[in-house]
């Protein structure tokens, strides 16, 4: 008998560890952002120009994605899609089981205020107001007391790290400080999605670095959704999964995000010159660093 409850105890732990050990993957996670069919269509004189020709795929709750293309392959296009600033010519956005592209301006002035973060690469703070001041403006707009403002304000500055910094203006802060002041707006309003567009592009190689592990750590450990553009293919590499698009379409879904850790010294090469140049080094998109671990999730070829 001894032994029958012995084997049974011991079956029970395994189960429990095995479940325990069970890893939770992206699609055992709810639908953040359900893209499908989606086109935009610019007329230029008597020619159509396909922005975005014919995109599908799913974001998921919780997950870092990075939209990775050269200039002009519609990153920026399918990111004002999705946070709904441009309206599509065709096909559905589905965030939050809304369907963005069926509201009107009014709705979506409202969905943008009270379910998006933005964090810009120009950092976009008013000079007349400190930091504090900065990241609370969002809350002002949502009927909340100013001590209330404040209060959570200096939360998240807390959160991402200047919390020292509350009574200082924008011109009294580094590049880095004032994007973790944008970091910190954006998560204030608590949005289901944060959109980050070339969030690094004014930073240096070391700055870069730690923005990417401070997204990388608010997405794990606040369970935030953060969709980020850039052409910079080393940067994506700290995304959960990486949407490739050119000229319109996707070509490839990518999984695995670059544990934390020291940029390259290629990374730093190609940060430093996207910096100087734009977007030179967006040709050699297809490379990957060798201490990436990569796994070609889907392609557009194997759909």
């Amino acid at each position: 008998m001894e032994t029958e409850n012995l084997q049974k105890s011991q079956g029970a732990e395994g189960a429990s560890i095995a479940q325990e050990k069970t890893p939770e993957t992206p699609e055992n996670r709810p639908v953040a952002i359900r893209v499908k069919n989606l086109y935009k269509i610019y007329r230029v004189g008597e020619s159509k120009v396909r922005a975005l020709n014919g995109v599908d795929f799913e974001l998921y709750k919780g997950e870092f994605v990075a939209i990775v293309g050269t200039s002009g392959s519609g990153k920026s296009t399918l990111l004002n899609m999705l946070a709904g600033l441009e309206k599509p010519t065709k096909g559905e956005i589905e965030i939050g089981k809304v369907h963005i592209e069926k509201l009107t301006e009014r709705q979506l002035v409202t969905f943008r205020r009270e379910k998006v973060g933005f964090i810009f690469q120009a950092y976009n703070l008013l000079n007349t107001m400190n930091a504090v001041e900065n990241v609370a403006l969002p809350l002002a707009f949502r009927g909340i007391s100013k001590r209330e403002r404040l209060k959570r304000a200096k939360r998240f500055m807390k959160l991402v790290g200047v919390g020292d910094q509350a009574n200082h203006m924008p011109n009294q802060m580094s590049g880095g400080q004032q994007q973790r002041v944008g970091i910190a707006r954006a998560l204030v309003v608590n949005p289901q999605i944060i959109f980050a567009d070339e969030p690094t592009g004014n930073l240096d190689s070391k700055t870069t670095m730690e923005v990417l592990r401070l997204m990388q750590k608010i997405v794990r450990e606040q369970n935030q959704t953060l969709v980020m553009v850039t052409h910079d293919n080393n940067l994506a590499s700290y995304a959960d999964r990486r949407i490739r698009i050119v000229d319109g379409k996707i070509v490839g879904i990518e999984v695995g995000a670059r544990p934390d850790g020291e940029l390259t010294d290629r990374s730093e090469a190609c940060h430093q010159e996207g910096n100087q140049g734009g977007e030179q080094d967006a040709a050699r998109l297809p490379e990957q660093s060798d201490k990436e671990d990569i796994t070609v999730k889907e392609t557009r070829g194997a759909q």
